[in-house]
């Protein structure tokens, strides 16, 4: 339950619906930040300790405390946990129902045949109900992981639209972070993780350096390659006009603050920080990987750039930046999308409608 999309959603999803459902998580590794947030709302969590390499062990303690606990339905989210909680079946005597939710996947994406052939014969069966955030997730349950394709639905993530919406005073904003009222401001909230490739991003923003040097970087997240990125943009020689500001409580703020929002992952699946700055009327730069395309329309709600091309990121950002007319264009729209698609109330819906056929 670390800082990430899936365990946000996790968090949401108990907030929510704990006055209909009884809920205990279930960590295979550690508490995480959010968990310990959890624990202090009281949430039960249990904390399964799993050892490194394959830890059958794990599968006996949680079908010892979902026997314990009268558990009656798992939501698994990702395969690890699903993998578990699958094994679990069988010393639980079949006493619960699961879910799997597939989030995010591994770059690149390579799964063994034997982990294919043992989802399809023995996995697959185990799950009562499979999902993805996004129809990429859903196509790599089926291509990649032998999922049968008939009954995998897509459950699009979903966010807090009370949360998140443009700024009634933007120069207040602005002066709460130390924000210039005449600079234009690039903000990315994602974990400093290799997936995430912010030295793509780095990358861009010292190419306007000769450009437009109006444009300041904003980094929002940590994460084991801070002091790599941090020296990078000593290199470039661009420290002031990058901003690393760690781990924040007030993310909605700091994307209502800026004026564009960026993710330039290898790899993403269906992230919440680009759907929430998408809400905040934010036009949004992002990769062409994954669910991106699901979700921002090409030259919209924003532009999407190939992987690994900071030429085509820095470009955009120009095009967004020297015409006003198509940023404010683009943010509306987004804002507008994730209205009609990926309202938290509409995930937690569907979710709460497969709890109770299920239960």
């Amino acid at each position: 339950m670390q800082v990430a999309g899936a365990e946000v959603l996790v968090a949401e999803t108990i907030r929510r619906l704990k006055d209909q459902i009884e809920p205990t998580i279930f960590c295979l590794d550690g508490v995480g930040q959010i968990g310990e947030r959890m624990i202090a709302e009281g949430i039960p969590l249990v904390n399964l300790g799993r050892k490194p390499g394959l830890d059958w062990k794990v599968a006996w303690r949680m079908a010892r405390e979902i026997r314990k606990r009268k558990i009656r339905v798992v939501h698994a989210h990702q395969y690890s946990p699903f993998f578990y909680a699958a094994l679990a079946k069988i010393p639980a005597r079949f006493s619960f129902r699961l879910i799997l939710t597939e989030h995010g996947r591994h770059y690149p994406d390579v799964v063994s045949w034997k982990r294919r052939w043992f989802n399809r014969l023995f996995l697959d069966r185990l799950a009562n109900a499979v999902n993805a955030c996004c129809e990429f997730s859903a196509y790599a349950l089926m291509e990649k992981e032998g999922f049968r394709a008939n009954r995998i639905e897509v459950i699009e993530n979903g966010i807090d639209l009370t949360r998140y919406c443009e700024a009634a005073d933007l120069d207040s904003l602005r002066e709460k972070f130390g924000f210039s009222k005449t600079r234009k401001y690039i903000a990315c909230v994602a974990r400093f993780h290799p997936v995430k490739d912010h030295a793509m991003l780095i990358r861009a923003v010292a190419r306007l350096t000769g450009t437009d040097s109006n444009i300041d970087l904003v980094l929002v997240g940590d994460g084991p390659l801070r002091p790599q990125l941090e020296a990078q943009v000593r290199d470039l020689k661009i420290e002031k006009r990058v901003k690393f500001l760690g781990i924040r409580n007030d993310v909605a703020d700091i994307l209502r603050a800026v004026d564009i929002f960026a993710l330039t992952s290898v790899s993403e699946a269906a992230s919440l920080t680009l759907l929430e700055a998408m809400a905040c009327s934010r036009p949004v730069v992002v990769t062409d990987v994954g669910g991106n395309p699901e979700i921002v329309r090409e030259g919209i709600d924003g532009f999407r750039v190939p992987r690994n091309d900071d030429a085509a990121c820095a470009a955009a950002f120009l095009k967004i930046v020297q015409d006003p007319a198509l940023a404010k264009r683009m943010g509306e729209s987004g804002r507008k999308r994730v209205e009609e698609i990926y309202t938290l109330e509409r995930t937690l819906q569907r979710y709460k409608k497969l709890y109770e056929q299920l239960a």
